[in-house]
């Protein structure tokens, strides 16, 4: 399972981030890795992941998808990184201090898992971010998901010690706690 690419996303292939994200959510821990469902995502129009994908594809500036893709076709693992610009708010309402990225949507097939695939997809974002000017770069994980909390370690991401409440316009997810962990430039 060594044969793979590490790549971009472009906007045509919209119909392939949508399945990939509708698999990450059936997932058995997406209850507490996404802060969507299912049933929302998939009752989305097809206009949403078009547009989705055209700004996270290669003209995209604010945001870049990256995807493990295998044998030429499948896609097998994804990572997103999103630019927060210092002074806005960020998904929570919090504050943003500093121009950074904010890792997202993580998911990798289970058969993919604990190896190159994440390891080479954190690391095209962590590239594209510090290409960007970015000052550092983040992500949040759910305090019980223990599991990815260890695969973002091995990608040199360390707790930031900050802890995020989620509020109430997440339904399900609401008084959930995530925790930062960052990789700071150098």
């Amino acid at each position: 399972m060594n044969d793979f690419v590490v790549r971009g996303i472009r906007a045509e292939e919209w119909r392939q981030a949508k399945a990939l994200r509708l698999e990450a959510l059936k997932d058995s821990a997406a209850s507490i890795a996404f802060l969507e469902t299912y049933e929302d995502a998939a009752a989305r129009p097809d206009s949403f992941w078009q547009e989705r994908a055209l700004g996270a594809g290669e003209a995209a500036g604010g945001a870049r998808q990256f995807v493990a893709e295998a044998d030429g076709r499948e896609w097998v693992g994804s990572v997103t990184v999103l630019v927060e610009e210092a002074g806005s708010l960020d998904w929570a309402g919090m504050p943003v201090e500093r121009r950074q990225g904010h890792v997202v949507a993580v998911y990798v097939r289970p058969e993919w898992r604990g190896g190159a695939v994440t390891r080479q997809l954190f690391e095209a974002g962590v590239e594209w971010a510090w290409e960007a000017g970015l000052e550092r770069v983040r992500l949040l994980v759910h305090q019980d998901n223990l599991r990815a909390q260890g695969a973002y370690r091995k990608v040199g991401f360390v707790p930031s010690g900050v802890k995020v409440p989620v509020g109430e316009g997440f339904g399900d997810f609401s008084g959930e706690v995530e925790l930062e962990f960052v990789r700071e430039r150098g």
